[in-house]
């Protein structure tokens, strides 16, 4: 059967009313791929399979809770969307409200968004203003802007993205036919591990699933708020997409870890790109660095002695890895150079 995008596939599990339609792109559905090679590598011996958001319409997680917050946006007749954005947010938003014939306008801390991300919101048509200030500060931006004009926030502050993402827990139960063990995630804003164990709970408490997964969150270290207990102001890590000092739902995660018996802590820039080639290399996954997170998490825990034998383990990936090719040019090694001669390249190739 043709997949219908997150709304009509988990419509029952959604707190919409009928006269939303979905706006959609065919969001969800997105690879839960084994990945055996990358579990040898960080020493676990249980299954590990990593949940591939890169796969969506604009190329992250974003979509699952976008097509919820403008299919309502879109019902109330908004004249606008608005958020703030270290990236993905801006893309996604753009391109759904575009799909829904709004206008969108996005905020975006100057310097401190990757060019892919910044280019899909011009392209679908976004007004993008960048501030000299932090993500942080242009969330408190727009937040003042929507209180006094009739345009609706689509950040994770509003509830019906959360209701979105929750679905990327669904689709896990649904493919394993259970709930993981563990599950690994990002955190920079924190709704991702908060609408993941939404969906979990949910699941759960309807007997569809007979258990839940404990939520391990990892933030970079130099932006670790939630790990620290104090917001930080200037923020700083390669990855980009979770560089962001006060998260909007930093009492979800806590709970998420609280109530799954979980863990939200922190790795380096260096953890991050080591995983970030690792996943690429071993499984053909490409992703961009904030995505390796979760497995550079993995890793710590691993190696840490912390993961029991034999479980079953997701690795969310939030998106692709072209998001942000500049860290793949700089991380990586640049091409061989040989003049156009067969035997010359044969010597380079050592075959």
């Amino acid at each position: 059967m043709t997949w219908s995008g997150v709304i009509r596939e988990y419509r029952a599990h959604l707190p919409l009313s009928a006269d939303v339609e979905p706006v959609t792109l065919f969001e969800g559905n997105t690879p839960l791929v084994e990945a055996p090679r990358l579990a040898t590598a960080l020493g676990v011996t249980g299954r590990v399979l990593l949940k591939y958001e890169g796969a969506n319409p604009t190329g992250s997680f974003k979509d699952r809770g976008m097509t919820v917050a403008i299919s309502v946006a879109a019902a109330a007749e908004a004249r606008a969307v608005i958020c703030a954005s270290t990236g993905n947010t801006s893309a996604s938003a753009a391109a759904y409200a575009a799909r829904a014939g709004l206008r969108a306008f996005v905020v975006v801390p100057e310097g401190k968004i990757a060019l892919g991300k910044l280019n899909q919101a011009a392209m679908h048509g976004a007004t993008v203003v960048a501030i000299d200030g932090s993500f942080d500060a242009a969330l408190e931006i727009v937040t003042g802007i929507a209180k006094t004009s009739n345009v609706i926030v689509v950040n994770s502050i509003n509830p019906y993205r959360l209701q979105g993402q929750k679905t990327a827990a669904f689709e896990i139960c649904d493919a394993l036919g259970c709930a993981p063990d563990y599950h690994f995630l990002p955190v920079g804003n924190a709704g991702n591990i908060t609408a993941c164990w939404m969906g979990y709970r949910e699941y759960r408490e309807r007997g569809i699933t007979d258990s839940r997964p404990q939520m391990m969150g990892f933030q970079a270290a130099g932006a670790a708020p939630l790990v620290t207990g104090n917001p930080l102001h200037n923020p700083e890590t390669v990855a980009t997409a979770i560089r962001i000092g006060n998260p909007a739902s930093w009492k979800g995660a806590e709970a998420a870890r609280d109530e799954s018996n979980g863990v939200i802590d922190a790795v380096t820039d260096d953890e991050i790109l080591e995983a970030y080639h690792l996943i690429a290399s071993l499984e053909g996954i490409f992703v961009e660095p904030a995505s390796a997170t979760s497995v550079a998490g993995l890793k710590k825990m691993s190696l840490e002695g912390r993961i029991p034998q034999d479980m079953t383990i997701v690795c969310t990936l939030t998106g692709h890895g072209l998001k942000d090719p500049t860290t793949a040019t700089e991380s990586s090694p640049p091409p061989a150079r040989a003049p156009a001669d067969l035997e010359r390249v044969r010597d380079i190739l050592a075959i």
